[in-house]
Formats: structure tokens, C-alpha cells, sequence
């Protein structure tokens, strides 16, 4: 197998400008420095004529780079910002919803250096990046064979199911048809060389060149999270109803082994407001900041967190999140809970509409001005009117993210605890294998 080529979904704008730094291929023509495209009538407007579709290729693969102008990332997170950002390979624009789309086409391998950078910090310890490697590289081979499969097939694939009581719907990279991943948190963080690789970042993608893990001959679906919260999440949970062995539950120790069955609504809710032992329940600076970048610093509280609603404030929130108006909020009711006891299937009870929701990230969604930490929380009313209005609510939570798959704040600590990447690995992804699919 030849390394392949991954293509990105940068930004999603009407009018988009960029900067060519070198000097491009569009056609025959030799292009470069600043350039704006709009969008018209269906197409893209540059240079006062319309396409339906733009590329731009370098000369010199390996040193050419365009800079992108007021990307948006963190999209719907609490540090959603703009800046600028610089990307190697080639540029494509497309037309898409309305909308042009920014596409990077680039070598996998330096995508995977620009990840690694985006999702985790510089300063990291060399086991836990080459960790960082095989399962980013995994995950998108695995998702752009899954997305050939759907395509070849011509496979219809649901994200959702609707009935008058309930409203279940998950969310994943199937999303994307005309790329293979955006560069938001919804896929993988991706910011081009927009902030610098330091050599020990190369040097992990290089010792691991090739390198996925594999299950019973398949490429693994290997997911990440920031910080389980003691226990790892099944798939099934999270997005479609398939279950994958490798991605099964497991407390996030080697000694503290045992796990409550967390379904259970009573064992739930013990564990959520208890501070059990597992890898990510840390607070060392030191280990945070390998994993958190700085804007991701601004989380402080994550493996056990809590948030408050009064009554005004969370009617008001949900109606807005979900559209949908319940009223006054009587009740947030936990229907089902996966393993790890992130929710994914909770009804929300109104003074004007009762409805069941899910899965995971809807619940996260529909009860957040961005996203909620996790799903895994319990609900604490206060202040019940005599009509059994509650004047409050508090929800208490375990975690940061869906759970499944590789804890990065957990990994971080194995790695400071002398465990080699393989280990690691061998930890979250239970009874997979480390194959090489390229050289």
C-alpha cells in the first residue's frame, strides 16, 4: 500500500480569502500571493469568472504552503475563535450547501504531523505521541475505507431515529461526503503548520510511520476522548448500534480494576460524585499541559465537574439548543446509560411537551450554550415550587468528551509513569494489534 492522500475540510464560508505564500499550479497558469473567491449563483466567483470548482497545486510539495484567512475553530466550543492558519499541500475550493468549502489535500503522514501538534501539545513525552500517531492515523484510514465501502455501496447511512416520544441521533464524520475530515474537534483538530512541530512531534510520526492498530484483519475505529472519568465507554453508546470488541468497557487502571455496572442508575450515581482512582484523575500541571493546549487550559474542572441551571436559564437554553418548546422544565429523567454512565438516553419532562433524547452528543448539545463536558451526569433539583416546578437545577459530571477509545489526560499519565506506546495502546484498545500498512 502507497501512503495516501487525505483529503480536509478547512472552513465553510460564503466568501473565503487566502494568501498563496509560494508559487501555485491552477491549469496551466502559475498563481500566487493574496486571492479571494466568493460564492455566486452556484459557483465560484475568482478573478471575475465563475467555477464550479478551483485547485491549486504546488510546485514543491514538501515546502509549499497557502494561509487560510479567519478560519473558525472550537466550532460551538466555549473558546470558538478566529484566527489565521497555514497549511501545506494543495488547495481545492468547492461549492457546497450554499456555501464554498476549503479543502487541504495533503500527504497523510503530514497531516498526522499537524494533528498531533493541534490535538496535543509540543512538549508531550515521546511514548504518548507515537501513541498519538497509530490511533490518529487508524482512525482515518479507518474512516476514509468506511466512507469507499458507503460510497461503492451506495449505502444509505442514518444518523437518526424519530418517533413522537423520542428522538435519537448521533453524530460522525459521515457527515463530510465531498472530504474525508473537517479540521474541527468533530473529526480531528487539524491546523496545518500554523503552530510549529518541534522535532520530537516528526520524530514520533516517523518511528511510527505506517503503523495502525488492527482487529481480526481490520483496520480499528480508534477513537479518542480528553478524559474518560474513570471507565471506558462502548461505541454502541455513543454512534450506530455496532459493537466493536476492542472498544469494550475497562476501568482506566492497571491495579484499580473493578467497575460498578454503571448502566445501573444507583451505581451511576454513586460513581459520578465519588473521585475514584483511575489514570486521568489528575491535577499535575505538568501532565495537563502535555495534553491541553492553552485555549483547552481554560477547562479547569473536568473529571468531575458541575453546572448550574436556574429554571428561566435552562427552559430558555434548551428551547434555543433543540427548537423544540417544552415550557417550564420539570424533570430531566436519565431513560439509559452506557457503560462508562454517560447518558444516552434522557427525557426531558415540560410543562408543554415530554420528549426522550439521545444519543450522547444531543444530550451534551441540547443542554449547553456548547457542549457539556459529558453525558455522564446526575441531576439534583432544588428549590420545587408547589406545583413541582423546580427553581434550579445542578448537574453533576464525570468526564470530558464521549469516552470511547484512547483517554489522552490518562495516557499522558501512563507515559510520565515509564509505560511505552505499545502499552499504552494495548491499555484502550483491548486485544488489538500494532500492524504496519506502509513503508
Amino acid at each position: 500500500m502507497k501512503e495516501p492522500k487525505v483529503h480536509v475540510g478547512i472552513m465553510f464560508e460564503p466568501q473565503i480569502s487566502f494568501i498563496l505564500l509560494n508559487t501555485y499550479r491552477f491549469g496551466e497558469q502559475e498563481v500566487s500571493g493574496q486571492q479571494v473567491v466568493s460564492y455566486q449563483e452556484g459557483k465560484i466567483l475568482w478573478n471575475g469568472n465563475l467555477y464550479d470548482e478551483l485547485l491549486f497545486e504546488p510546485m514543491n510539495e514538501a515546502t509549499d504552503a497557502f494561509e487560510l484567512q479567519d478560519v473558525t475553530i472550537g466550532i460551538n466550543f466555549h473558546w470558538e475563535r478566529k484566527e489565521n492558519q497555514r497549511f501545506l499541500g494543495a488547495l481545492k475550493i468547492i461549492v457546497e450547501d450554499g456555501k464554498l468549502t476549503a479543502i487541504d489535500v495533503i500527504n497523510v503522514e503530514d497531516y498526522l504531523t499537524s494533528v498531533i501538534s493541534s490535538e496535543m501539545s509540543a512538549t508531550a513525552s515521546l511514548e504518548l505521541l507515537k501513541a498519538h500517531a497509530v490511533i490518529s492515523r487508524g482512525w482515518l484510514l479507518a474512516q476514509i475505507q468506511k466512507n469507499k465501502e458507503l460510497t461503492e455501496t451506495k449505502a444509505e447511512y442514518s444518523t437518526f431515529t424519530q418517533t413522537e416520544d423520542e428522538l435519537i441521533r448521533w453524530y460522525d464524520r459521515e457527515d463530510h461526503t465531498r472530504f474525508d475530515v473537517c479540521a474541527d474537534d468533530h473529526c480531528q483538530r487539524y491546523q496545518g503548520i500554523t503552530r510549529a512541530s518541534t522535532e520530537i512531534v516528526k520524530q514520533a510520526i516517523a518511528a511510527t510511520r505506517g503503523q495502525v492498530m488492527m482487529y481480526d484483519g481490520k483496520i480499528c475505529d480508534t477513537r479518542f476522548s480528553k478524559c474518560c472519568g474513570g471507565v471506558f465507554e462502548e461505541f454502541q453508546y455513543c454512534w450506530e448500534d455496532v459493537k466493536y470488541p476492542y472498544l469494550s468497557k475497562l476501568r482506566d487502571h492497571k491495579e484499580h480494576t473493578h467497575i460498578p455496572d454503571l448502566t445501573q442508575e444507583l451505581e451511576a450515581d454513586q460513581w459520578i460524585r465519588s473521585y475514584p482512582e483511575s489514570y486521568c484523575h489528575t491535577t499535575d500541571k505538568k501532565i495537563l499541559s502535555q495534553v491541553l493546549n492553552n485555549y483547552d487550559q481554560e477547562t479547569t474542572d473536568f473529571y468531575r465537574w458541575k453546572v448550574e441551571y436556574t429554571q428561566d436559564e435552562l427552559s430558555a437554553l434548551i428551547l434555543k439548543r433543540s427548537g423544540i418548546d417544552y415550557g417550564q422544565i420539570i424533570d430531566l429523567v436519565p431513560v439509559a446509560r452506557g457503560t462508562s454512565g454517560r447518558l444516552w438516553k434522557l427525557k426531558i419532562v415540560g410543562t408543554k411537551k415530554t420528549l426522550t433524547i439521545g444519543k450522547e452528543l444531543e444530550i451534551r448539545r441540547t443542554l449547553s450554550p456548547s457542549h457539556l463536558y459529558s453525558s455522564a451526569f446526575v441531576v439534583d433539583k432544588e428549590d420545587v415550587s408547589p406545583e413541582g416546578i423546580p427553581g434550579k437545577f445542578v448537574l453533576t459530571g464525570a468526564g470530558w468528551g464521549h469516552g470511547v477509545g484512547l483517554c489522552q489526560i490518562g495516557a499522558a499519565v501512563m507515559g510520565e509513569q515509564g509505560f511505552a506506546y505499545d502499552a499504552i495502546l494495548q491499555h484502550y484498545f483491548i486485544d488489538a494489534s500494532i500492524e504496519k500498512l506502509y513503508e
